[in-house]
């Protein structure tokens, strides 16, 4: 079964120093670019992380700090990413609490402004996990019926990735081919930024979700406790949770006046 587009969807996945958002970089990352005609396009790079390669990173991918010594960096990859998937959905394994964050983070630092307006986002995870409760691999397996080799390899995880998702629609009919439908069916709480400091709560309002101001309306602390804004901003969360809050605050002031 081929996907039903109405515009291209870009499949992709990373390999990292770690699973820390806000901190660990990009060491490689892989894109399948889907057109809606099904035309496809892909691209891999290495990335010079410009930090060390902890070992325990390198053991689950194979990437050395040797090998990614004398690659780009990711600000000067940067725009060729940008461009890539600029026009967009986007499409991954786990992507939606761990590879869209991180990106996220490493274009804003690459000062590519980056966000998820008018574009939906499918995670073929969580789709895998409502259904059957596997991992990658086995996904892979069960859906494609065979074994998954260079596993932890990003551009053999992106490709295992679009074939999973395929498949799935193929096996499940309640399943609607549609990328919207399908963004809705993944998403798992209704984060406002991709860290999931910020949500939604039931009437729709922005509000915190840790420390004392958890359940709090982000409106109402920013009110209140105008210094809890320049905290944050100052501490150590991701850059798009402090683009978000900057922008909440910005449409305060911007509907005060």
């Amino acid at each position: 079964m081929e996907l039903k587009l109405n515009r291209p969807i870009c499949f992709f996945d990373l390999e990292t120093t770690g699973i820390d958002v806000a901190r660990d970089r990009i060491v490689e990352i892989a894109i399948v670019k889907i057109f809606p005609n099904g035309n496809k396009e892909s691209k891999t790079w290495l990335v010079n992380p410009t930090i060390p390669i902890p070992p325990h990173a390198t053991a689950v991918h194979g990437i050395t700090n040797e090998k990614v010594a004398g690659e780009p960096t990711f600000k000067e990859l940067a725009s060729q990413i940008h461009n890539m998937i600029k026009d967009s959905d986007l499409a991954g394994f786990n992507s939606d609490r761990f590879d869209i964050p991180l990106l996220a983070e490493e274009l804003l630092r690459a000062e590519v402004d980056f966000d998820m307006k008018n574009r939906v986002s499918v995670d073929v995870q969580t789709i895998f996990h409502k259904m059957e409760e596997r991992t990658l691999s086995a996904a892979y397996k069960f859906y494609c019926g065979q074994s998954l080799e260079n596993a932890h390899s990003a551009e053999a995880d992106t490709e295992a990735t679009y074939e999973i998702l395929k498949a799935q629609l193929e096996r499940y009919p309640e399943l609607e081919n549609d990328m919207k439908s399908l963004s809705e069916f993944t998403t798992r709480k209704k984060s406002v930024d991709f860290a999931g400091f910020i949500a939604l709560n039931a009437e729709g309002q922005e509000i915190f979700t840790f420390g004392k101001h958890k359940g709090a309306l982000v409106d109402e602390v920013l009110d209140k406790e105008p210094g809890y804004f320049g905290w944050i901003q100052n501490a150590d969360f991701p850059l798009y949770t402090k683009k978000v809050l900057t922008g909440i605050k910005l449409r305060k002031l911007n509907t005060k006046q």
